[in-house]
């Protein structure tokens, strides 16, 4: 079954900030959203009162506790370069950008595994295991994502390119026509 299919999972958040999953009948904590992110549940956070979405707030949460402990995914410098984009005119195209990009990551990543369990006969490879691999894999990893972005950062200056040429074909259209002499 797709992915869309699948019901939503309810979650009402109370004014307590208590976390409430309708499916399981009790209170979780934001460890247990983040378990059900982690398993691919689809689900909804919601105002127990008004009913208004609050699955981003909860999200940006759960990522801020991550950032928080242990070893951020975010320099300081990413923060801020993405933090310049709000209001700016290309905000919607750099979350789609993201987005997209993220997902071609997780493509990548998935492959990698596919392959290595043909290497490894279709046995299972432990954490420890995956983690040398990847670290004898990194230089090659990087090098491929590297060129990856290279690319897509080409493609993207070569839209830009376009979307320029085509404004000012579209704007000189409506230029006044020269004063006769």
């Amino acid at each position: 079954m797709p992915k869309s299919d699948i019901p939503l999972r309810i979650i009402k958040k109370y004014p307590n900030r208590r976390l409430y999953d309708s499916e399981a009948s009790a209170y979780i904590t934001l460890s247990d959203v983040k378990q059900l992110v982690m398993d691919g549940v689809r689900f909804v956070v919601q105002d127990a009162k008004t009913g208004e979405d609050l699955t981003r707030s909860i999200l940006l949460q759960i990522i801020l506790e991550e950032e928080s402990g242990g070893v951020p995914m975010f320099s300081s410098v990413m923060l801020e370069q993405i933090i310049r984009f709000y209001g700016h005119a290309m905000q919607g195209m750099m979350g789609s950008y993201l987005e997209k990009n993220v997902q071609a990551f997780i493509d990548i990543q998935n492959k990698l595994a596919e392959q290595s369990r043909g290497v490894y006969d279709n046995a299972a490879v432990n954490p420890e295991a995956w983690t040398q691999f990847l670290n004898v894999q990194s230089p090659m990893l990087q090098n491929m994502m590297g060129n990856y972005l290279e690319q897509s950062k080409n493609l993207y200056m070569q839209m830009q390119e376009q979307m320029q040429e085509q404004a000012k074909q579209m704007l000189g259209a409506f230029q006044p026509p020269a004063p006769k002499k």
